[in-house]
């Protein structure tokens, strides 16, 4: 199975050499084809130079929303069989690729999992994000997502909308009668700062958790 990784990155020049060769280390774990696009959305830093050994960077400062620019990352990878989205702030563990592929191969059309942060919460705000993790409406985080090549473009991609572009695709998807699991053994490490890069991200979250502690 020939795999897409799309890693979107705003100023990320510290943080993405990490990311990818993480990302490198899962596919060659996984033992697939593998091709990795970094879309730099308006950086005003060295992400893009950082970024070139490891992956095809697009430079973008058009895309007026994330899910435009994870879409465009999409666009410019050769023809895959399954698309994995990360962020440039995140660490994917070795087996990340192959464990994806596993839940692919047993029926699955998106795998949406959890993501542990890279820095403890204050008690109170840590117990809130641990209900989040659990809460009935479950997890989706677009820094560990991976979605069949096929059922992404039979439903138009992710939709271009403020925030949340993960939660609307996966809705589009489950609409249209593709199967979405949301294992909890497939985690990824991302980072816990509460200044993100875009709005309504985990980065806001992680805030809006914080908000009254003091912290």
């Amino acid at each position: 199975m020939r795999v897409g990784v799309v890693v979107p990155a705003r100023d990320e020049e510290d943080r993405v050499e990490e990311c990818l060769r993480a990302v490198h280390a899962a596919i060659r774990h996984a033992g697939v084809p593998g091709w990795v696009c970094v879309v730099a959305d308006r950086c005003t830093d060295r992400t893009a130079d950082v970024a070139a050994p490891y992956a095809r960077v697009v430079r973008t400062g058009r895309a007026r929303t994330v899910g435009e620019v994870r879409d465009l990352g999409v666009r410019h990878l050769p023809p895959v069989d399954w698309l994995c989205n990360t962020d440039a702030d995140s660490v994917v563990p070795p087996t990340w690729v192959a464990d994806q592929l596993r839940h692919a191969a047993a029926g699955a059309d998106a795998v949406a999992g959890p993501v542990d942060l890279d820095a403890e919460l204050p008690g109170v705000a840590a117990e809130r994000y641990r209900r989040l993790l659990t809460g009935t409406d479950g997890h989706a985080y677009a820094a560990n997502l991976g979605v069949r090549a096929t059922a992404y473009h039979a439903v138009g991609g992710f939709p271009a909308v403020p925030h949340g572009e993960e939660h609307a695709l996966l809705a589009r998807l489950r609409d249209a009668g593709f199967r979405v699991v949301r294992p909890p053994e497939v985690r990824v490490r991302t980072s816990a700062r509460t200044t993100g890069r875009a709005a309504g991200g985990l980065a806001d979250l992680l805030d809006g958790l914080l908000d009254g502690l003091g912290a």
